[in-house]
This record gives C-alpha cells, sequence and structure tokens, in this order.
C-alpha cells in the first residue's frame, strides 16, 4: 500500500490558510479536504467519477429466520438496484455517484440486470453455507471473494476518485455480527441489533445463532478470538480463517475491494455495519488499508458503533440508517466533494484581491 503522501497533504493545508475565509470556518472540511489530498497525492483533489459498488449475496444461516425476509429479496433487490428503484440509486443520483452492482453468491443462477445498470458476475458460489452449523465457506472460497474484491477495484473501479461501499444479503447482519466479535472481541449480545426490522424475540434468536456460530467454528477464545485449540495450523491469528468461518461472500468480496482500492491511492467509504465487517476484515487482512478507509454515518445497529471505534473513525453524521445498500455512504459522498471542491475552488486571497 502506498504511504500518505505528506507533501500533498502539506500544500493543502497552506491552500487552505490562503483561502478567503477566516482560518478554521469550515471546520471538518478543511481536514477532510487535506486529508484527501494525502491519500491521492494531489494537493486539490477533485474525487472524479465517484461510485457506489453494490456486491449481494445469499447466506446459509437465514434459513434460522433471523430476518423479516426470505433470502429471495436478495435477488429481487439486487436487480431493483440495477433497475434504479432502490434507496441507494436514488441517493447516488442526487450526489453524482455511479452505482456498481456484483453478484458475489445469490442462491440461484447469476443475477440478470433486469435495468439499466449491468449486474456484474463474480459470483463464488451459491451462497455460503450455514455458519451456526460450520464454516460459512472453504478456504479457497474465501481467497477468492478477497481476490475477486481487488480484481474489482482495479479494472472496474480503476476510475473512480472515490468508492463507497455497499451490500445486500438476507441474513448477513448476522454475519456481520459475528465477524464483529470474532474480530473485536466484543460481546455478541452488545453487538447484535434488530436488522431488518424484527422484534425482540428475533433479536434475542439472533444473538444466540451468533454465539452458537462462534462456538461451532471454534472462535470463541479466552481473548475473544479464534481458539488456539481448535484453530487449524497457524490460523490463529488469521483474518481469511475468520472470513471462512463465519463470513460472506460479499463481505470478503467489499473486504477486496478496500485493499485493491487503496492500493490505488482511492479513498473508500465505509457504509453501515456489514461493510463495516468487511472493513474490520481488510484491515485484519492488510493493516495498510487503515488509513483509506472513511467513515459515513453512525449506522442503527449497535455493532457499527463498535467497528467505527476499532477502525478509529469518527462518524459525519447520525441520521438512524439501518438499510445498508450503501445509503449512508452515498449520502456521505458529497460531503466528502463538497470539501475537495471547496478547496479546488475557492478564491486565495490574492486571487481575490481581499487584503488580509
Amino acid at each position: 500500500m502506498p504511504d500518505v503522501d505528506a507533501e500533498a497533504a502539506e500544500a493543502a493545508r497552506e491552500r487552505q490558510a490562503d483561502l478567503t475565509k477566516p482560518p478554521g470556518s469550515l471546520g471538518r472540511l478543511e481536514d477532510l479536504a487535506v486529508a484527501l489530498a494525502g491519500l491521492t497525492g494531489d494537493p486539490r483533489p477533485t474525487l472524479a467519477d465517484p461510485t457506489v459498488v453494490v456486491a449481494g449475496a445469499d447466506h446459509g444461516v437465514a434459513d434460522r429466520g433471523v430476518s423479516a425476509y426470505p433470502k429471495s429479496v436478495t435477488r429481487a433487490m439486487l436487480r431493483n438496484v440495477a433497475a434504479g428503484g432502490a434507496a441507494v440509486s436514488a441517493i447516488s443520483e442526487v450526489v453524482g455517484a455511479g452505482t456498481l452492482v456484483v453478484d458475489a453468491g445469490v442462491e440461484g443462477a447469476p443475477v440478470e440486470a433486469g435495468g439499466r445498470i449491468e449486474v456484474v458476475d463474480e459470483r463464488i458460489g451459491p451462497g455460503t453455507d450455514d455458519v451456526a452449523a460450520g464454516p460459512a465457506m472453504s478456504r479457497a472460497d474465501a481467497v477468492a471473494a478477497l481476490s475477486a474484491g481487488v480484481r474489482t477495484a482495479r479494472t472496474r473501479l480503476a476510475d473512480a476518485g472515490i468508492v463507497a461501499l455497499g451490500e445486500m444479503g438476507i441474513g448477513n447482519t448476522t454475519v456481520a455480527a459475528a465477524l464483529t466479535a470474532a474480530l473485536t472481541g466484543a460481546d455478541p449480545e452488545r453487538i447484535t441489533g434488530h436488522g431488518t426490522g424484527v422484534g425482540e424475540e428475533i433479536r434475542a434468536h439472533k444473538v444466540a445463532v451468533v454465539e452458537r456460530a462462534l462456538a461451532t467454528n471454534g472462535l470463541v477464545g479466552a481473548d475473544g478470538g479464534i481458539d488456539r485449540d481448535e484453530a487449524e495450523a497457524g490460523s490463529a491469528v488469521d483474518p481469511v480463517e475468520v472470513l471462512r468461518r463465519v463470513g460472506g461472500y460479499e463481505v470478503g468480496l467489499l473486504a477486496g475491494v478496500a485493499i485493491g482500492c487503496a492500493a490505488d491511492r482511492t479513498p473508500v467509504v465505509v457504509d453501515g455495519v456489514v461493510s463495516g465487517a468487511a472493513a474490520l476484515v481488510a484491515v485484519a487482512v492488510a493493516g495498510d488499508v487503515r488509513p483509506y478507509l472513511l467513515p459515513s454515518h453512525l449506522g442503527d445497529e449497535p455493532g457499527h458503533a463498535v467497528q467505527l471505534d476499532a477502525l478509529g473513525l469518527a462518524p459525519l453524521f447520525d441520521h438512524g440508517l439501518r438499510l445498508g445498500e450503501g445509503s449512508g455512504a452515498a449520502l456521505a459522498l458529497a460531503t466528502y466533494r463538497a470539501a475537495c471542491r471547496s478547496h479546488d475552488r475557492m478564491a486565495t486571497f490574492a486571487e481575490a484581491g481581499i487584503e488580509r
């Protein structure tokens, strides 16, 4: 991963001091512009061609009744995004972002577009296995999911100035809770939320399913990570092994997208609890990804705050969002682009002929 460009960041900081405004009067926008200069290596970043990548996949654990909706909704909603009928579609249109839709492993045949946007086929398999009964996938599948994400970043997202992570998959907040617990050591009771809006009784059931998934897969150790007695040789702190045991194809793909984007100096905006789990996986796989991850909102799922804290990210806003799809990350794109546009387009005092 490339280091943050300190010279570009310093040049941006000096420009901020010369712009026609009182020092610090644009608050966090000024800090964001400087940070983005360092990430992109451009003292006046434009973040052209922003793109929201929405990856979809199914999860065997959905058959345990952890969601208000059946698995068939994953396919229907991925097609809805491709047709431009989803919330993330509307928000992306408002903020001037493109949308990339990826089938990472929806149950059944590959998802066809049926709309104005192509659905990219990066299928690892037709949905994962039930994490509460055993590993979600094979080691080869976990590696394939990460590799597919890196490949997507370095080909289809190569021209994007900034990328927002989005997802779709019935049952994936359960998987996100299991991954978050395994990678941070957090208590499943604390981080497992209501997902699609289920009642407290089903939420309690979700907690039990997450706990069972962790125990069944040997992820309940003294340190909250993989149990050394259960782990395969050399896998005790292996994030790919965690992904294999309690992950999802779309989570692995988004983690790979983050890694590939960071390698290309492309900032990545993290959405809610599922893409937050992907961000945790990405950082666990490649720690140098961390500076390239940017926050969006504080999600309504309780595990999201734990993820943001672990990643060292301070949310930009809190609108009580819990939809996923990349909706919060798409909304945040407007803030990041505004920070860069004001940094680039504002006149300096000398250019405006204003004495200081």
